[in-house]
């Protein structure tokens, strides 16, 4: 009887255990949902426009070098005047303003509906232009996911190698980003490798595998983790989702390196939106 009950005991903990890490999944996908529909999300971005050198006026009359919406915006919103590296805006009210283009912390400009701000890709700039009002957004059906598997939730081992490594983004651009080793993983008895490069305080991982072809978006997945503990890295694929260039033209993907192509099909985490964007499908 006594070991019946410990056997009963264990048995109960392990539900348990399923039972929470299936909610923390569930709750990642919410959260995931939420920030996909919110007023600034992936879903609201209507354009991107490269800045030349000196004025770029911007706004949502046909004259403007920057045509934003037009119900969205004013006729006119105002001047963005590139010098070198600085990037100066002036409103239509005669203020002026330089815009940072730090990614974390963009100046952001606001025109009714219409919020836009400056980026950086390699030596060019650009204005990023989202829209609260974006049908995209308003269409939006949610997203669809595998259901939650536990075997590729694993346990990876961090291997220090850091070095620069040439990144491709779907513009043709590439850039140099630190990566500070590889992390191997096992999964049904064989050894595989991913390299992460950072994403602020997490590894951030760029990866393709079989399920590319028709489930999941041609170009790739994404995941992040936090940064290694005593050598050992939380892979968990269930929290994979897709780039924003699934929701529009309009965004500047990294692809994933060539080394980070899984021989295998990763059945967890979000699948395909749609059809997603098919220009990008051939970026393999």
């Amino acid at each position: 009887m006594f070991r019946y009950l410990i056997g009963m005991l264990g048995i109960g903990a392990l539900l348990a255990s399923t039972a929470s890490y299936q909610s923390s999944i569930r709750a990642w996908q919410k959260q995931r949902d939420a920030g996909l529909r919110a007023p600034d999300g992936w879903l609201t971005l209507v354009g991107l426009f490269w800045l030349k050198e000196g004025n770029n006026t911007i706004g949502s009359g046909g004259s403007n070098d920057f045509v934003l919406p037009e119900s969205a915006a004013a006729e006119r919103t105002g001047v963005l005047q590139l010098h070198g590296k600085k990037v100066v805006f002036r409103s239509e009210h005669g203020d002026a303003r330089e815009l940072s283009y730090d990614e974390e912390h963009p100046d952001v400009v606001r025109d009714g509906t219409i919020s836009f701000y400056v980026i950086q890709r390699g030596d060019k700039f650009a204005v990023r232009a989202k829209d609260s009002a974006a049908l995209a957004r308003k269409r939006f059906s949610g997203m669809k996911y595998f259901p939650i598997n536990a075997e590729l939730h694993v346990e990876g081992k961090f291997v220090a190698d850091s070095k620069k490594i040439a990144i491709l983004n779907i513009l043709g651009q590439t850039d140099l980003e630190e990566s500070p080793g590889v992390v191997e993983f096992r999964y049904q008895g064989q050894t595989y490798r991913l390299r992460p490069i950072y994403e602020g305080k997490t590894l951030f991982f760029l990866f393709k595998d079989r399920t590319n072809r028709s489930q999941t978006y041609q170009a790739g997945r994404m995941l992040n983790t936090p940064l290694p503990v005593d050598g050992k890295v939380d892979l968990d694929f269930n929290r994979a989702y897709n780039p924003p260039c699934t929701f529009t033209p309009y965004a500047t993907c990294p692809l994933p390196p060539k080394e980070n192509t899984l021989p295998f099909a990763v059945n967890a985490g979000e699948l395909r939106y749609g059809q997603g964007h098919p220009e990008l499908s051939a970026a393999r």
